[in-house]
């Protein structure tokens, strides 16, 4: 997503494009922006093929997005972070939030 142009990184034509649809999903999914409390998040990412990928390389792209997207405040908020590939191919991330109450006695 990021290139370095005249010695500055700066966000690449794909990363442009990357962060328009996201904001263009959050507004037709209707979510709730303007998080300012500490949260939960889990994504499930299902691949676009099934070729072999590094599951944490998609973590900072999409959540730099959401938080350009106005969903929270700043990714600081996010107190507890988990993500999983889903069970079948189809190119997208499904992402759930919810507010972070801390470790339970489980924990």
């Amino acid at each position: 997503m990021w290139r370095i142009f005249r010695n500055r990184w700066v966000l690449s034509s794909k990363g442009r494009e990357y962060r328009v649809a996201v904001e263009e999903q959050i507004k037709l999914q209707n979510v709730a922006v303007g998080i300012k409390n500490p949260i939960k998040v889990e994504i499930i990412a299902y691949r676009p093929d099934k070729r072999k990928r590094d599951l944490d390389n998609l973590l900072k792209g999409s959540l730099d997005s959401l938080t350009k997207a106005g969903v929270w405040e700043d990714d600081s908020l996010i107190q507890d972070l988990r993500i999983y590939w889903g069970d079948h191919i189809g190119g997208y991330l499904k992402v759930y939030i919810e507010e972070y109450h801390g470790p339970t006695q489980s924990d």
